[in-house]
């Protein structure tokens, strides 16, 4: 196998791993709300990453994975850590607070020009006027979406927009120093990382909370309920723990730029997730939407996509003159 080939094979499970981190994530916003009918949104964080941080120690104890982890290495990831998960999802549950979640869907459709312009800024990535134009294709399909079901962004409420826009700048600078960090860690150190930093932030918070309040008996009484166990599964385990394999495997073999595109795929994700599970509607604009966001995940790529033709046919060509 030439080294072409070699390249081409593993950017194709790049981007097979980033579909189905955009298909895990799509699908988490359906189990995050079964959880918040049972658990208040502090509580339903510190529990799945306790539950996320038990999966990826397991292997470790099996010996199925070796776990090397020096001081220096800790270090490196702990900035990476701050943005994504600890940064990340505290501004979201507290921005959430003063907004709408279809607010925050269109301020969150933004990350991929900031993570292009930081990629641009810090990694020296540069992106094709196609690619640019692509990026922004695929951010106004979402926000077509939302602004057709007659959301739009409330001004006078600074505060919860202000704290959604931090989150998208969190996702952003993690896509970024994730990129950097994977050329040089492996994946699941810097995943076994991150996950046990995400533990020790959220179960500190909630603990905090809850002992502010008197209601520490309480925190485990979630468990009880067999809607929030599911839930709390998929969240911990896969939306957490497998959805960062898969995202810092994918920012280890792909562009910053191209990998944070694919997260307007979550959206359709879970469009289709709310029609067929929770019987939500599925309009026109829907579709249209979907159509659009497609064409700029493609266009955003379309230098990878013809980068593998250009090399199977090359490939083809040298086995015929074997």
């Amino acid at each position: 196998m030439t080294t072409a080939q070699i390249d081409t094979k593993t950017k194709r499970f790049a981007y097979s791993a980033i579909v189905i981190y955009s298909t895990i994530v799509g699908l988490s916003f359906l189990f995050g709300k079964l959880a918040l009918t049972v658990a208040s949104p502090l509580d339903s964080l510190a529990h799945r990453f306790t539950i996320s941080l038990l999966a990826a120690t397991i292997p470790v104890l099996l010996g199925w994975v070796k776990l090397q982890i020096q001081l220096r290495d800790v270090l490196a990831i702990l900035p990476l850590a701050v943005l994504y998960p600890s940064l990340f999802f505290a501004f979201q549950a507290f921005g959430l607070q003063f907004t709408t979640s279809a607010e925050a869907g269109i301020i969150h459709a933004t990350v991929p020009i900031f993570t292009m312009i930081a990629a641009a800024y810090f990694l020296k990535e540069r992106a094709t006027r196609l690619q640019q134009l692509s990026t922004l294709l695929s951010v106004a399909g979402v926000i077509f979406i939302f602004v057709m079901k007659g959301t739009t962004i409330d001004l006078t409420n600074m505060k919860g927009t202000l704290l959604i826009l931090l989150s998208a700048l969190s996702l952003a600078g993690y896509s970024v120093l994730a990129r950097k960090l994977t050329l040089r860690l492996k994946v699941f150190t810097m995943t076994y990382v991150m996950t046990m930093i995400g533990f020790l932030v959220f179960n500190l918070m909630a603990v905090s909370q809850h002992l502010a309040s008197g209601t520490l008996s309480l925190y485990f009484e979630p468990f009880a309920s067999p809607v929030f166990l599911v839930s709390i599964l998929y969240l911990g385990v896969l939306s957490s723990l497998v959805s960062s394999l898969l995202s810092n495997f994918a920012l280890s073999k792909l562009e910053a730029s191209k990998v944070s595109v694919f997260n307007h795929l979550a959206t359709l994700v879970s469009i289709v997730g709310g029609f067929v599970f929770l019987n939500e509607q599925l309009a026109y604009y829907h579709i249209i939407g979907a159509i659009v966001i497609i064409a700029g995940v493609l266009g955003t790529n379309a230098g990878s996509w013809r980068g593998k033709l250009v090399s199977s046919t090359q490939s083809s060509r040298t086995s015929d003159f074997r």
